[in-house]
């Protein structure tokens, strides 16, 4: 690869002290991806999930000037329950990225890894740019956060 080529994916992971089930439901209940996802400060005020593979998303975040930006969303193309999900995702339901997550457990823990394929060097340079690994790793800290609380909540931690 040359200096001048953009790499396309992005592979992120973490390793999260909640189990595998808890951490699929927070990636799967409109509810959960409002208290996460998305950079901290840039809160998800706008998630609709038909959670099926086939099923479409649609987020919207609002950023500090308390104005919504454009939604984004995509469609979910294959779910297995606490496993894996893949979704594509992009502004008016343009592919501009495909994301797999897996949920690895062991011992209580979860690994879980997001893999990011770009459709375009565009596109990549375009949110590698914008700041989309520390956007995301944000969002990872408050799924963190929010996983520790749900574990509380049912007696789990």
């Amino acid at each position: 690869m040359s200096s001048v080529e953009i790499e396309r994916e992005i592979t992120l992971t973490r390793v999260i002290d909640a189990p595998a089930a808890l951490l699929f439901e927070a990636y799967s209940r409109p509810e959960h991806i409002m208290k996460w996802f998305g950079p901290v400060g840039w809160p998800v005020t706008l998630a609709e999930i038909d959670f099926r593979v086939g099923g479409t998303f649609k987020f919207a975040m609002t950023g500090p000037s308390g104005v919504q930006n454009e939604p984004f969303g995509g469609t979910y193309l294959e779910i297995v329950p606490d496993k894996k999900i893949v979704y594509d995702n992009g502004f008016n339901f343009e592919k501009m990225m495909v994301v797999t997550v897996t949920f690895d457990e062991a011992d209580g823990k979860t690994k879980l890894t997001l893999h990011t394929v770009f459709a375009s060097d565009e596109i990549a340079k375009m949110h590698i740019g914008g700041g989309f690994e520390e956007g995301t790793n944000s969002g990872l800290d408050q799924l963190e956060d929010l996983a520790a609380d749900l574990t509380s909540r049912i007696g789990g931690g």
